[in-house]
């Protein structure tokens, strides 16, 4: 039997929506009973559908043409659902971002199926052999998606820089738009090595490192951490590897917080949205995590801010590796803080280093549509929509429980696929890195296969070890490990 086609995952969520479920006659994890077990909505209910097809038919488009603007889109090679489109230029001696997003908000009405359905969701999940969306693919993957060559409504961003990558000002306004290409992560960053980038991005490289250079003197942090990402493999199971980001993933992700960064200033200045907030690194964590860094490889110069220290690592080498799961703790305690009035007390996003708020992502996450109209409006000179601001208090919640379980899914994916790896391997040793521990335990990264998992045992974090399995339960999940004994460095 040949085995589905698409089946690539990982958590920023790279699956296409058309990958056929893997065969239950080919050996691997049942990832079906893992979306069954925490309950995710894999359907769409009928009238759900009957009302994308409506708006899908005849989807409305902006006054405004800017169908001049050669856009392109930059994405995980095989997406569809397709949220932001960019053109990048220069202007005297700074920048002129235009980025479109898709402009859910035009198809979906607060009150509608569409809308309720969407709050039941909370966000696109991603599994290896299926992709559960926040909307029917007719639109997500159609009509509302910036696919090259089609006409599209848009939320249409313009932001001017100067040549320090400082904003000038920022405009937003619905728009119709037309991409002129889907180009995707692996064959930008081929173009850019080779200095061919097309017009559009040409400039992506300069100002994107520019950007990461100003979020460092911010005192932002950007883990970069590596992801456990499960394959499939030539014989048709599964194996797990971890990969980081390619460098132009990095860049185009500074265009996306840059216009979070406007969506929040605009939105304080006008008194009313919806923050995505992280308090500042406590200094506990940072004393802890500088206390780790000689023995896993890492160089903290004196005087150095974590996020300075943690942009030098390298994630394919393992002590930096493991250093980075630990820099995770730094970044504990997000929350979408909504406001109508004074400001929130702790209004900043200690990851970005600046107030920050989500609108670049409304076809995969909800509270991105709500931003994005609380946006519209106030660049407008009007107050928002009266449904759209009541909706968000309700927002945090409604993200706080699928957060929840998008964790729990992708946790319980990667375990079972964790667990299924090493069925035969019970009682072998294996390289690993301590990455904490307390008391008699603690957990582990493997070198090879790419697994984190609990240890019993004498462990100190940061140093090299040799692990031996005891238990891989496919049934429960589990994967445990027993300290053997300390590699010499």
């Amino acid at each position: 039997m040949t085995a589905p086609t698409g089946s690539t995952w990982n958590r920023a969520g790279t699956a296409a929506w058309r990958a056929p479920r893997w065969p239950a006659e080919l050996p691997g994890p049942d990832f079906a009973a893992v979306r069954a077990e925490f309950d995710v909505p894999e359907e769409f209910p009928a009238e759900v559908l009957a009302e994308a097809d409506a708006v899908a038919a005849a989807p409305p488009l902006p006054d405004l043409d800017a169908t001049d603007l050669p856009l392109v889109t930059v994405d995980p090679a095989g997406s569809q659902d397709l949220d932001q489109a960019v053109h990048l230029r220069r202007e005297g001696d700074g920048y002129l971002v235009g980025y479109a997003i898709a402009d859910v908000g035009a198809v979906v009405r607060p009150g509608s199926a569409l809308d309720a359905e969407a709050r039941r969701r909370g966000q696109t999940l991603y599994t290896p052999d299926r992709r559960v969306p926040l909307h029917p693919p007719v639109l997500s993957e159609g009509a509302a998606s910036l696919l090259p060559g089609q006409e599209r409504a848009a939320a249409l961003w313009t932001i001017r820089l100067d040549g320090d990558g400082e904003v000038l000002d920022a405009d937003v306004r619905r728009a119709r738009v037309r991409s002129r290409a889907q180009l995707a992560y692996p064959d930008v960053q081929r173009r850019a090595d080779a200095g061919e980038l097309p017009d559009a991005i040409a400039l992506l490289p300069e100002l994107g490192r520019l950007l990461q250079e100003q979020a460092l003197a911010r005192g932002a942090v950007e883990l970069g951490t590596p992801e456990q990402q499960v394959e499939r493999t030539p014989g048709g199971s599964w194996t797990l590897t971890t990969r980081g980001d390619l460098p132009v993933e990095g860049w185009n992700a500074t265009i996306s917080l840059l216009t979070g960064r406007c969506a929040a200033a605009l939105m304080l200045d006008g008194g009313v949205g919806l923050l995505r907030t992280l308090p500042p690194p406590a200094p506990e964590a940072v004393t802890a995590l500088r206390r780790i860094a000689p023995a896993l490889g890492v160089d903290w110069p004196a005087g150095a801010a974590p996020g300075a220290v943690v942009a030098a690592l390298d994630p394919a080498r393992p002590g930096h590796a493991a250093f980075l799961e630990e820099a995770a703790g730094l970044l504990r305690g997000a929350a979408y803080t909504p406001f109508d009035g004074a400001p929130p007390e702790q209004a900043g996003h200690g990851g970005v280093g600046a107030p920050y708020a989500h609108v670049t992502a409304p076809l995969r996450r909800l509270v991105d549509r709500f931003g994005t109209e609380v946006c519209l409006a106030l660049a407008a000179g009007r107050e928002p929509d009266p449904a759209v601001r009541a909706a968000l208090p309700e927002l945090p919640a409604l993200m706080a429980a699928s957060d929840r379980r998008t964790r729990a899914v992708e946790r319980a994916v990667v375990d079972a696929t964790e667990a299924q790896l090493l069925r035969d391997r019970v009682g072998e040793l294996f390289d690993a890195v301590v990455v904490d521990a307390e008391g008699s335990r603690g957990t582990v990264v493997l070198t090879d296969p790419a697994i984190r998992a609990r240890c019993a045992g004498e462990l100190t974090p940061g140093t090299r070890v040799q692990v031996r399995l005891v238990e891989a339960d496919v049934e429960r999940r589990s994967v445990r490990f027993e300290a053997a004994g300390r590699m010499s460095a």
